[in-house]
């Protein structure tokens, strides 16, 4: 009998790191692969983009709709408890041997615990990371409490999962899904992009992905507005913004950036949703990476683009020396600007090594996915570092 592995996404960038995994799943003949797809991918403002997931070829099992359509605490809070009641309902129909899940979105929160009560193993890819700026640290850490097999994009990772008590034969360092993308996807020529976009590349251009720092209070617009004078100070720059996510403050970061195109459409545009090809295309032919955004952490070094990693969102991360962390403020964008065109900065990008593995991530889970039986799986022990055993609780 075909094993049955359930994979939940709730936005384009999620998708976008999944869908090698995907596609090794839905070419196993031992394995069926149950797509839900959820959150921003049901949503008409972020562009409707399950769609994407269907052009690629995959069979979408369930839509399950959270209702996100605001981004306040309350909204969002309410998205999550819909989350928790309706996967539910959906594992009911679905009776899935395992679900896979990645990273640390609200939403997944819910879509966990519904696993966990309905006795379902949950397999999580990317825990044990840190990010000291935004809320998701503590939902990251609370799903890998709740998960059974632990998939880690770097050793440090590794190590921290194994610290919050899960046992080391069920962590697995694999390196991140999205260098499977950098390597494998036929990029998108520079001339299709500008003609899709209405816009040229000129001879220096940034790629701009900022999202909310959810830990702080009403810092976005204030952060970005930085973001956005210091580009203004900038001659002969040309700008691809892409939207903001569904965190609180997103709506206003994506308001702003509408009304920057709009009073600059000669040197910058907008983008809704790129999908992965067209934005690792776009990440190439680009001078920097310049935001807050994990791809420019973990994807860019594998281009040798450099980033202006602005503010504390990615804080605590593993990232490559070509990583150029400032302070959210003018001056520290300002500063981080000029160092990324220094001639020695620029030298030393051809020496940039990427922590986050070879390329090979989704054959890997796959894999182990295959060779480790979940049958009766469940959480009974917290696996204790400082004795070497295993305290039932």
């Amino acid at each position: 009998m075909k094993r049955k592995v359930c994979v939940v996404t709730g936005s384009r960038a999620e998708y976008g790191l999944l869908k090698p995994l995907l596609a090794e799943i839905k070419n196993d003949g031992e394995m069926e692969l149950q797509l839900i797809v959820t959150g921003m991918h049901l949503s008409s403002e972020f562009g409707l983009t399950f769609r994407d997931a269907e052009k690629d070829g995959f069979l979408i099992k369930e839509k399950i709709d959270i209702l996100l359509d605001s981004d306040t605490p309350v909204g969002i809070a309410r998205s999550m408890g819909l989350a928790l009641k309706s996967f539910a309902e959906g594992y009911e129909r679905l009776q899935p041997d395992c679900v896979v899940v990645l990273g640390d979105r609200f939403e997944l929160f819910g879509v966990v615990a519904a696993a966990l009560v309905s006795r379902i193993p949950v397999v999580h890819i990317h825990g044990g990371e840190l990010t000291e700026g935004v809320f998701d640290d503590a939902i990251r850490h609370s799903i890998t409490k709740m998960s059974h097999l632990h998939f880690t994009s770097t050793e440090e990772y590794r190590k921290r999962v194994i610290q919050l008590g899960e046992d080391p034969k069920r962590v697995f360092n694999v390196g991140a899904l999205g260098i499977d993308n950098v390597k494998r996807l036929t990029l998108v020529p520079k001339e299709e992009l500008e003609k899709e976009w209405v816009f040229t590349f000129a001879k220096h251009n940034i790629l701009v992905t900022f999202h909310p720092v959810t830990l702080e209070d009403n810092t976005a617009q204030e952060q970005f507005r930085n973001v956005l004078d210091v580009m203004d100070g900038i001659p002969d720059m040309h700008i691809i913004f892409t939207k903001a996510n569904a965190d609180p403050g997103g709506k206003t970061i994506n308001g702003m950036i509408d009304e920057y195109v709009s009073r600059n459409s000669r040197k910058a545009v907008a983008v809704t949703s790129m999908g992965t090809a067209k934005y690792l295309s776009t990440m190439k032919l680009v001078d920097a990476v310049v935001g807050n955004s994990s791809s420019g952490i973990i994807e860019a070094p594998s281009f040798r683009v450099p980033t202006v990693n602005i503010g504390d969102r990615q804080k605590g991360r593993v990232r490559a020396k070509s990583v150029i962390d400032c302070e959210p403020t003018k001056k520290g964008i300002k500063r981080a600007i000029e160092r990324l065109y220094s001639e020695e900065f620029q030298k030393s990008l051809e020496n940039v090594v990427n922590p986050y593995g070879d390329g090979n991530t989704a054959k890997r889970i796959k894999g182990i996915l295959k060779s480790n039986d979940l049958t009766g799986i469940v959480k009974k022990s917290f696996y204790d570092m400082t004795g070497g055993r295993n305290e039932v609780l």
